[in-house]
């Protein structure tokens, strides 16, 4: 009898079926309608601590975390707290608060690169606005992106890699035009010979280059050292400007976010997810020189009507001030290890050939032996198996990213019931799917 792939509750398949007339797709991001893991999303109704409700009035351990922002876990009293009382005083004004002041110099005190810094919505528009600002004052227009970082769905950065060492970017989306991308070139992630290579060439011709220090969207996959020291060498003798994607890993990694762990200093870094506290916020920021080339002091022109929303703000203030007790990214770390522990010794007890790749308190679960240190060796990983075991153990209460290519995320609402809970669900998991 073949395996019923639809784990969701009737009430979320109602909802999903009632979204499609309304919703392309019934989602509004394309992740979050399951089609990677098979059967339909869970509608959530509610959430609070490590633990998430769906509609159907089931709860789940929760190792989405809204993608990355909940590291604090969800309906933190304090966050709430602070964003009711903002609300009181109005939800948005178009004009400049003091909160915006003290927000930026709360992100300056925890990230030294950033001189300047320039708020916006979305992760997605903080990397679009850094790449047009790096094209503006360098005078350049091609970029070097790398096979499997996402930066956000800007025409410019959605190109993919073809043969050879470095390829002119590819439109991998239908609606951008060739000519968008045709300056966005793709190199392999973690390849110092490819990098070099593509310097020699055309060095003096690069605008930027823009990378997740360890990135989160094929996986987590951790950067060589010294890939990255040989990268900040290159564009630092070509006058290439390095922009860190720093979406996933700012103040998640340590308040000082990759950059700090690995002791590199971009000239741009683009934030995102954990600085909005949960709600809608992004930011870019670097060097004052670069900086000030932005409107209305400089020339490149970037806007945002609910740029540095005062909700917004508020609640990524509330959380980045509970985040100066640096020991919460030790106990992170430390949940983090007991996790995956637990994970991999159920999938060698199983027979269920995995490699688990973390970092403080990221990981992913790759259904592969083989070490994973690029999109390439990402690839091998057996995505069937990885949907079955995402529906087992959604069916024992776990929700997980419903993607092999995406990331879980450990926060500080885990405990150790949480974690001892998740250890016995994927002994059962890996043993129905072996």
């Amino acid at each position: 009898m073949s395996e019923n792939k639809h784990v969701a509750g009737e009430r979320s398949a109602s909802l999903f079926a009632k979204a499609q007339q309304h919703i392309p797709g019934g989602v509004n991001s394309p992740v979050r309608a399951f089609r990677a893991v098979g059967g339909g999303p869970l509608f959530i109704a509610k959430a609070s601590g490590a633990e998430i409700t769906d509609a159907d009035g089931r709860t789940y351990i929760d190792y989405v975390g809204s993608w990355g922002p909940m590291i604090l876990g969800h309906a933190h009293p304090e966050v709430v707290a602070a964003i009711q009382d903002a609300a009181t005083r109005g939800t948005s004004y178009g004009a400049p608060t003091e909160l915006e002041v003290e927000f930026a110099e709360e992100i300056k005190l925890a990230v030294p690169s950033i001189e300047k810094v320039r708020l916006v919505s979305s992760g997605t528009e903080a990397t679009m606005s850094a790449i047009r600002l790096a094209r503006g004052f360098t005078g350049r227009d091609k970029i070097v992106k790398f096979v499997g970082c996402y930066h956000g769905h800007s025409d410019a950065l959605l190109a993919k890699a073809g043969s050879g060492i470095a390829t002119f970017g590819l439109p991998d989306c239908p609606g951008v035009p060739a000519e968008t991308v045709k300056h966005t070139l793709t190199l392999p992630f973690n390849d110092e010979t490819a990098l070099e290579l593509l310097f020699q060439e055309i060095g003096s011709e690069l605008a930027a280059v823009v990378l997740e220090p360890v990135p989160g969207n094929m996986g987590c996959v951790l950067p060589k050292v010294e890939f990255l020291e040989k990268l900040r060498k290159l564009t630092t003798k070509s006058g290439t400007l390095l922009i860190f994607d720093e979406v996933i890993t700012g103040f998640r990694l340590g308040r000082g976010g990759a950059q700090g762990l690995y002791n590199i200093k971009p000239d741009l870094t683009c934030l995102g997810k954990i600085i909005g506290g949960g709600l809608p916020v992004g930011a870019f920021g670097g060097r004052s020189d670069i900086m000030d080339f932005l409107a209305p002091v400089g020339s490149v022109y970037q806007a945002g009507t609910l740029s540095g929303n005062p909700l917004a703000v508020t609640a990524g203030l509330a959380t980045l001030r509970i985040l100066k007790d640096e020991s919460i990214y030790t106990k992170l770390a430390e949940k983090t290890s007991q996790l995956v522990t637990s994970t991999v010794d159920a999938a060698n007890e199983a027979g269920v050939p995995v490699t688990i790749n973390k970092i403080g308190s990221i990981f992913t679960c790759f259904f592969t032996k083989q070490e994973v240190t690029d999109w390439d060796s990402a690839k091998t990983s057996d995505t069937a198996k990885f949907g079955r075991f995402f529906r087992e153990m959604l069916r024992a209460g776990i929700y997980m990213a419903p993607s092999q290519f995406e990331v879980g995320f450990v926060g500080a609402a885990h405990t150790d019931e949480h974690l001892e809970r998740t250890a016995i669900a994927a002994r059962k998991a890996f043993k129905a799917i072996s």
